[in-house]
């Protein structure tokens, strides 16, 4: 009986929660509906003598059941759980265990089966498990009546008040009706949205003293008869209201500043309301002013508000006190507003305190390079604002290593800082021009330049601002012409990039510039030596081929040079470095690039090859014709030097005849693309610079030499851009004929892993060489040109690739 104990308690636990249900459901079921119609709080909108009846048939109700369930209920005995704990054990071993050995008792074979069965009895009695209570009531409740009341009970705790059950004043005499009729008022508080504070039902505000942010909004509404609640406030700060106002039903104002709500009459309140007050946000900047390499500023700032800044604003002023007023800055500026730039805004986040970096780009603007007054300011969204302590700093701008750059920056400089100074400006840039061998290495920027100067000359006296503006916007890209140029060697690349490099070091430039300058450099002799290594290939007897076998120094080690002169650059031992630049300058000009004849060897296929390459002739001769005309003008302004001999205005108008009637005689004969879109466009270009070439003619004869290489520029320009239309036509033409099949694959598709030609465009369809959709997209184009010409010498070199492919890359070369 021990080892069934457990299991004998709990079944007769089970059988007494069993009875309990069955004979007291009723009760409970009744109790738990009244509460949840309590708790809903239904005596509240009664009668009292409704309340008062119902409760009188609740309690009847509830006496009746409980008597019924006393009558029926019957306590269960431990030999009834006994009993049912047996019923559910095979063979009854309880029942066995209790029985006595009517006979035999005497005989010892007899007394040893009894005693093996009760052996048997008690081991099944050992597994004896707790019978579980039967408390399903659907026979006694087939209306489910208790889940009913179970379901109303839960329901009346998630949205019901239990309060309102224990309340004695909801069912006292007299306080039916008032509660019946609901409150007699009603009042909000709601704070500015931007504050992020929930709204406040003044209703269920139990504290005397509130506080709420200034700019909170007030509203209440009075219920019942007008006049039995009056409002008076002291929050808003207005006059006093007459006391029709103070009656009115309903009130809605701001709560300005700390002071007293009270409604007066039945159930009326009272709050003291205390206004926090929204203070200004505050903004200062952060860290020193910075520059990055191409020119854009950097400045930090932090700022903080108590609800969150909405939108900040820096104001860049002309600091006249700190400008050193000597040369073109000597004369009095002309008037110009500050610049306003906004200011980053975190996008997501909170904006009560953060820091930020403002980066932009006033390279060109007449404030860069000069002494400035930065002045940050931050508004929040009450609309108040606070404003940090001047910054005086140097606006930064786009520094100019070259000295024919950095000159005609300063010129534009001096130029938009007062008209006055037109006259001043063009004589700066005559002196400099005045001997350009040796100085100026761009022609188109030198005959740009000379425009200008004559522009300035004419329009001195009488120059309107947007002349000046006009004038400063083609100085700047002259000085941008200067400064990175549009060098197609590839060693003046390389000579430039070691030049702007030299002339950082020594002027003390930020690390980003240096860096950019680095790479600007080690791209330049990559280039370079990629040029070197294709000509010895395709002129593999010639001297260059045998100096570049015999060089002690490889790629890789030029390389290590440029790493070491960044080191040392890095670690500020300029002194070494400009040691390191010098040698490496010696180096690059011992090492010549010499043209091979050979480039574009092979005959071709077809006219379309061989007026090409007459094109690319007669382009070559008129840039021969053009410098020949440059060397006289610059002649003409110095003198002419002992042992020169200029050709004169008539030679060159002859030579210029000449290249006219042979671009007029190609243009007559059969060119690539006869009747498609591209050699119409290549047609047009031509009779372009059959035009200009004309009118460069007339200028040389009658001795107006700038004239005449500004039509060569142009002259030139549309040949270039003829030229490539053939060429485009040309390999349309080569496609169709060639199909993309064999060896004469079509320019692009040779590359069975390429999907894209080397322009990057896509296949096209219809004979057409592909789609110029998604070409030259973004700011890096210049970059993307450089691309596209390695990946051109990159397949030129390509001995496996057809012949008429690599004629066809090497001309591109030639044009380019």
């Amino acid at each position: 009986m021990t080892r069934i104990a457990w299991p004998l308690r709990l079944t007769h636990l089970g059988m007494w929660a069993e009875r309990v249900t069955r004979a007291f459901w009723p009760l409970w079921t009744l109790l738990l509906a009244v509460l949840a119609v309590l708790a809903f709080g239904a005596q509240d909108h009664l009668a009292i003598e409704y309340v008062w009846a119902g409760a009188a048939v609740v309690g009847i109700g509830a006496l009746l059941a409980l008597g019924l369930g006393l009558r029926a209920f019957r306590a269960p005995k431990r030999a009834e759980a006994l009993a049912r704990l047996d019923s559910r054990l095979p063979g009854h071993p309880i029942a066995a265990l209790t029985d006595v050995q009517a006979i035999g008792g005497d005989d010892p074979a007899s007394l040893a089966v009894w005693r093996a069965h009760q052996a048997r009895m008690a081991a099944r009695a050992a597994q004896a498990r707790a019978v579980e209570p039967d408390l399903r009531l659907s026979s006694r409740d087939p209306f489910a009546l208790r889940y009913v009341a179970l379901t109303a009970f839960v329901m009346a705790l998630m949205f019901g008040s239990l309060w309102r059950v224990t309340s004695v004043a909801a069912l006292a005499p007299g306080a039916g009706g008032s509660l019946a009729a609901g409150p007699t008022w009603e009042g909000w508080a709601q704070p500015p949205a931007y504050t992020g504070r929930p709204t406040l039902y003044l209703n269920d505000v139990t504290a005397e003293t509130v506080e709420v942010p200034v700019g909170t909004r007030l509203q209440f509404r009075l219920y019942g008869e007008v006049g039995a609640l009056t409002l008076t406030e002291t929050v808003s700060g207005a006059a006093e209201v007459a006391a029709a106002e103070a009656q009115s039903v309903a009130r809605d104002f701001v709560l300005n500043t700390s002071g007293n709500v009270t409604i007066e009459g039945p159930g009326g309140r009272a709050w003291a309301f205390t206004a926090t007050p929204d203070r200004a946000p505050t903004i200062t900047p952060e860290g020193e002013i910075g520059r990055e390499a191409d020119g854009r500023f950097r400045q930090g700032f932090a700022t903080s508000d108590d609800y969150g800044v909405v939108q900040g604003q820096v104001s860049i002023a002309l600091d006249l006190a700190n400008i050193d007023r000597r040369f073109g800055l000597a004369a009095a500026p002309e008037p110009r507003d500050p610049v306003v730039l906004d200011l980053p805004m975190p996008v997501t986040g909170d904006r009560a305190a953060f820091s930020e970096t403002l980066i932009d780009d006033l390279s060109e603007h007449p404030f860069a390079n000069l002494p400035v007054v930065m002045t940050f300011s931050a508004t929040d969204a009450a609309g108040q604002s606070g404003e940090a302590a001047p910054l005086a700093v140097t606006l930064p701008g786009k520094r100019f290593f070259d000295p024919l750059a950095a000159s005609i920056i300063e010129m534009r400089r001096d130029l938009l800082w007062t008209r006055e100074n037109a006259a001043r400006s063009a004589q700066v840039l005559k002196a400099v021009t005045y001997q350009p061998e040796e100085f100026i290495r761009n022609q188109r920027a030198y005959l740009r330049l000379r425009v200008v100067m004559r522009q300035l000359d004419a329009e001195k006296a009488s120059l309107t601002p947007e002349k000046r503006d006009e004038i400063a916007e083609e100085l700047w890209q002259i000085a941008l012409l200067v400064e990175e140029g549009d060098l197609a060697s590839a060693m003046e690349r390389l000579r430039r990039a070691q030049d702007r490099l030299d002339e950082a070091i020594r002027n003390g430039a930020s690390p980003e510039e240096i860096d950019q300058l680095m790479q600007e450099m080690r791209q330049a002799l990559a280039d370079y030596m990629q040029q070197l290594a294709e000509e010895s290939q395709r002129n593999p007897d010639s001297a260059l081929s045998q100096n570049m076998e015999g060089m002690e120094m490889s790629g890789d080690q030029l390389q290590e040079m440029l790493d070491e002169l960044q080191r040392l650059m890095e670690e500020g031992r300029m002194a070494e470095a400009q040691e390191l630049m010098e040698m490496l300058r010696q180096l690059m000009e011992n090492m010549q690039v010499t043209q091979g004849e050979g480039q574009g060897q092979g005959q071709g296929q077809g006219q379309g090859n061989q007026a090409m390459r007459e094109l690319g002739e007669t382009l070559r001769d008129q840039q021969g014709l053009s410098d020949d005309a440059f060397r006289d003008l610059q002649d003409g302004q110095q003198g002419q030097q002992p042992g020169q001999e200029g050709q004169g205005g008539e030679g060159l108008a002859q030579r210029q005849q000449e290249l006219r009637d042979r671009l007029g005689q190609l243009g007559r004969g059969e060119l690539p693309g006869e009747g498609s879109e591209r050699g119409e466009a290549g047609r047009q270009q031509m009779d372009r610079a059959g035009r200009a070439m004309r009118e460069a003619e007339d200028a040389l004869r009658n001795g107006d030499l700038p004239g005449a290489l500004d039509r060569q520029a142009e002259a030139m320009e549309a040949l270039r851009e003829g030229m490539r239309n053939f060429g485009e036509a040309l390999a349309e033409e080569q496609r169709d004929q060639q199909n993309g099949a064999g060896e004469g694959e079509a320019f692009g598709r040779a590359d069975p892993n390429s999907q894209r030609d080397p322009l990057g465009r896509e296949p096209g369809d219809s004979a057409r060489i592909g789609s110029d959709r998604n070409m030259l997209q973004g700011e890096d184009v210049y970059r993307r040109a450089q691309d596209l010409l390695d990946e051109i010498r990159r397949r030129t070199g390509d001995q496996d690739r057809p012949e008429a492919e690599r004629d066809y890359l090497r001309r591109l070369l030639d044009m380019f």
